[in-house]
């Protein structure tokens, strides 16, 4: 009886940071000015900022913010082992849960995004120069030697 208790207890805590943390992290989006659009490279997206999107753990991605008469601006946010997802891995470890373990890792419940929030500052469109009026070339005369 007490080995099917440790077994249970076992399986119990397989995927520590998959049950404490989830799959899916908060990555909030801001721009200044703000009223951006943001597109993701993997398809996700918000319509203006500031924004939040729920987003795989395991994912890393590019940010594009769009906002009219700016430069559009990209952000590389990857991932990385957090303090809990540490702890989950941990407790796996320490407590037998090698399946618990692959599971956090194969699912990124172990990762945070960084960074997070993702923030940029627009910058204005430069101005276009108005076109230069273009006379064509006046030939000089070459004299005949």
């Amino acid at each position: 009886m007490k080995k099917f208790a440790t077994a249970l207890a076992v399986l119990a805590l397989g995927g520590c940071a998959t049950i404490v943390r989830g799959t899916d992290e908060q990555v909030q989006f801001m721009s200044e000015p703000s009223g951006a659009s943001v597109q993701t490279s993997i398809g996700l997206s918000c319509p203006i900022t500031p924004c939040t999107i729920p987003i795989p753990r395991k994912h890393e991605f590019v940010a594009t913010f769009h906002l009219p008469d700016h430069e559009p601006q990209n952000v590389a946010v990857a991932t990385r082992l957090a303090g809990g997802g540490a702890a989950g891995v941990a407790g796996n470890l320490l407590f037998g849960g090698v399946v618990g373990m692959a599971l956090d890792v194969s699912n990124g419940a172990s990762m945070d995004h960084s960074p997070n929030p993702v923030t940029v500052q627009l910058e204005p469109l430069k101005p276009v120069s108005p076109l230069i009026e273009r006379r064509p070339l006046r030939r000089r005369a070459v004299p005949d030697s």
